[in-house]
């Protein structure tokens, strides 16, 4: 090596392939995670799915419901299910609580299409569902591809029953329709963003009427006949549903050498999958961990269940003042990894980056200091001293990483979760894994990252 290259070696900052800077046997271990975290997104479709997900595999891993009156020792592991829909898994460290815990903090809902209160409805003899989009979609990439329904019917009698149509071998698939290119010619005149409207996200679910029935709407009498006949629901137990719209596919390797992954729902299970694995691997940490998995984010984390609410400062508190300690100081010793996803570059749309400040696949997880949008609104903006803890962190445990921005500063932006954390005087940064095509039906991702993200979690929670 030349004494120029040394020199740019030591004093400027590069960031590689990932393959490059971890060792063959690293690299099966990095497929052979993948392989896990494809199962679960294949089978966890909405936030309810990955908290029932969540729980089995923490009770076959000894942790036990948390409860706030009893007290708990060091290594001792507790679950927190919030309403079904976020859930916190704890393990409790060696220090004082008082001193601070150390928090991965990601969301488990995904942009999707929601059934209105009243969804059911015939026209030109078939039968449809209307919709309200759920986060940021391209709502164009909705049509034309096989949908399944999740989620959940609370009846009048107060039980509940749950559904999921469209993902085994031989269930019906529902679908958007569109208009043929023959036809399509003052709507292709529309701009990219009206292209579908969301009155238009209307779900196709069947077109035969009820043979017994002459009167009017008889495909829809059908669809409720065959719905009350296999759940036992009645038209106004829509009333107090949520199901939900998602894409009926399952997770696949991507690419001839298989190092990509694509699915529905990388944004943000692509964190939090990894940061439960960490916390499951975390043994008797020094300080108390959490894995913090919300619902609610790409709505703006607001209601009950997503990081906008109290719940995790409160579990916080629970846990300080088991041991005599106080919630606020707790809180204001903490650190977390806020664990949400960035926009990887896409060489198809180079325009929209700025590539000296942007985070590319196979790079290794990447730290972004501040989402937003433009002059830097909506942001928690980490500290130069956590930013620079992460750093030495990382650095020094092998972790393959990359700084990144969400694309040039009058492009537009997105928030996370991060300010909310920080709002209980925490210090946050964001650490997630590069995603290409995000918010649409099928995203994609790199193993290596993926593998990065559950090292630096597990470092962040041990180290």
């Amino acid at each position: 090596m030349s004494k120029n290259e040394e020199l740019r070696e030591k004093l400027f900052c590069t960031a590689d392939h990932a393959c490059k800077k971890i060792s063959d046997d690293e690299l099966k271990t990095a497929d052979s995670f993948a392989e896990g975290y494809k199962k679960f997104m294949s089978a966890c479709k909405t936030e309810r799915e990955v908290v029932n997900f969540v729980k089995d595999l923490a009770y076959k891993n000894g942790f036990v419901n948390f409860d706030p009156k009893e007290s708990y020792n060091a290594g001792d592991k507790v679950i927190y299910n919030n309403r079904g829909k976020a859930v916190i898994l704890a393990v409790i460290g060696k220090r004082p609580v008082e001193e601070g815990v150390r928090i991965a903090a990601a969301h488990i809902d995904s942009p999707r299409l929601d059934l209105k209160p009243n969804p059911l409805y015939e026209d030109a003899e078939f039968a449809l569902f209307k919709t309200h989009y759920y986060g940021g979609i391209k709502k164009y990439q909705w049509t034309a591809i096989p949908l399944a329904l999740h989620g959940v019917v609370v009846k009048a009698d107060g039980t509940s029953v749950e559904v999921n149509i469209g993902e085994d071998a031989g269930d019906p698939k529902f679908v958007v329709t569109d208009l043929l290119p023959h036809l399509a010619a003052e709507q292709m005149k529309r701009s990219l963003a009206e292209g579908i409207k969301g009155e238009e996200l209307n779900v196709l679910i069947g077109s035969r009427p009820f043979r017994d029935d002459e009167g009017s709407e008889s495909v829809k009498l059908n669809i409720m006949n065959i719905l009350n006949e296999k759940y036992g629901i009645v038209e106004a137990d829509f009333l107090s549903a949520e199901l939900e719209v998602v894409p009926a596919f399952g997770a696949d390797d991507v690419g001839f050498d298989r190092s990509l992954i694509g699915a529905y729902g990388h944004d943000d299970r692509v964190c939090a999958y990894p940061s439960v694995m960490a916390v499951l691997e975390a043994g008797e940490p020094e300080y108390t961990v959490l894995a913090v998995l919300a619902d609610k984010e790409e709505t703006g984390s607001d209601g009950n269940t997503g990081l906008n609410s109290y719940y995790m400062s409160y579990f916080i508190g629970d846990l300080a003042r088991m041991q005599g300690g106080v919630a606020s100081i707790a809180l204001s010793n903490s650190e977390c990894l806020s664990a949400d996803v960035n926009a990887a570059f896409d060489p198809t749309f180079p325009g929209v980056y700025e590539k000296m400040n942007t985070c590319f696949a196979n790079k290794g997880i990447v730290v972004t200091k501040y989402t937003g949008s433009r002059g830097k609104g909506g942001t928690s903006d980490a500290s130069a001293e956590f930013m620079g803890r992460v750093r030495r962190l990382f650095n020094e445990n092998g972790v393959v990483w990359q700084v990144g921005e969400l694309g040039k500063v009058d492009e537009g932006g997105g928030g996370t979760v991060a300010k909310y954390v920080a709002s209980h005087n925490i210090d946050v940064v964001d650490v997630g894994v590069p995603v290409l095509s995000m918010h649409a039906p099928y995203e994609v991702i790199s193993k290596l990252d993926l593998y990065m993200a559950y090292k630096g979690f597990l470092t962040f929670f041990t180290k």
